[in-house]
């Protein structure tokens, strides 16, 4: 490598942009709405609402990672989505909840969560492009 160019991989990370941050808060909430969507459809229709609900999840999470061009997209989807749920699993005072104690909730919580983390880490991280990046033969 020629030391007039730095790699694309090896410089600083930098803080994004407002347009970027703006989108990325939008996607949390985004992620949010799902995770209420997803928490309301999946006892509904057992087990189509909770292959219905998950499959949301992971189309959000990964529609916004190809969004972003990055993974930050996905993740932001993700954690709108686990912060939600995970707030809807707590009873309140009067004995009201959401999530009944059955197999169908607990596999909507944990394959939730196993789909956000598979479906995030999907989203392409910072690869170098162009012309330094190819091997000279």
């Amino acid at each position: 490598m020629s030391g007039d160019r730095v790699p694309a991989i090896a410089q600083p990370l930098r803080p994004p942009s407002p347009g970027r941050a703006a989108a990325l808060l939008g996607l949390l909430v985004l992620g949010a709405l799902v995770g209420v969507a997803g928490s309301l459809v999946q006892p509904a229709w057992f087990p189509g609402g909770l292959l219905l609900a998950l499959a949301g999840e992971a189309g959000t999470v990964l529609g916004a990672a190809r969004l972003t061009r990055g993974r930050s997209g996905g993740i932001a989807v993700a954690a709108g989505w686990m912060i939600t749920v995970v707030l809807l699993t707590v009873s309140r005072p009067e004995g009201d909840f959401l999530f009944a104690a059955g197999s169908g909730s607990y596999l909507f919580l944990l394959g939730g969560i196993a789909v956000a983390v598979i479906c995030a880490t999907f989203g392409s991280g910072r690869q170098p492009d162009g012309a330094a990046a190819r091997l000279r033969k």
